[in-house]
């Protein structure tokens, strides 16, 4: 079996910022990309960019819910649904450039070459909040394609998804300027 399962987690900044990265570098390899957000609306400035790139898809919901502890039982069931929905369609379209690319065999013939990447941006996030139906994306990574590299990203990771990973990689927050009063500013932190 190839392809692993990424997770960058922790209270720092820079787990978004890592697997852009990833992205960016995979898709310089040659390998597609589909990426995924969640727990935010697509306002976030590095959007525009990713969906201009080729070979790299960009899903993400409409929806801006806000924080989720502020949420109603009822906003949300709505937003898993919209979640659960998000992460059916991103796993769609991944298996169909997955199996492209193989048919294809436009990739390096080396042992452990992904055929595809996708990116679940602050999946965990929506995991521990049980805003996306966690049934599903635990059999989906545990039966998921062959050759397909998988990044989780957001805080907190549940011992389930650690056990999955191949890599685990913790940012951690030494000073930051939100401390101090100073919110998410456009093109550094949003």
């Amino acid at each position: 079996m190839s392809g692993y399962i990424h997770i960058y987690c922790g209270n720092g900044k820079g787990k978004t910022t890592a697997a852009i990265g990833l992205s960016i570098r995979s898709i310089g390899a040659g390998i597609p990309v589909v990426f995924t957000q969640f727990m935010k609306d697509g306002t976030s400035s590095e959007i525009s960019i990713l969906e201009s790139i080729p070979n790299l898809s960009v899903y993400y919901a409409k929806e801006n819910f806000g924080f989720s502890w502020t949420l109603t039982e009822e906003e949300k069931q709505i937003a898993k649904s919209i979640y659960t929905g998000l992460f059916l369609n991103a796993v769609q379209q991944l298996v169909q450039i997955s199996k492209k690319e193989n048919k294809e065999e436009t990739l390096l013939e080396e042992e452990n070459h992904p055929t595809a990447v996708l990116i679940l941006d602050e999946v965990i996030s929506a995991y521990n909040y049980d805003m996306i139906n966690r049934d599903v994306v635990l059999k989906w990574l545990k039966k998921k394609p062959d050759g397909v590299e998988v990044v989780l990203t957001g805080r907190d990771p549940k011992p389930e998804l650690l056990e999955l990973a191949g890599y685990v990689t913790e940012m951690k927050n030494k000073v930051h300027i939100y401390e101090k009063g100073i919110h998410a500013r456009k093109g550094i932190e949003k």
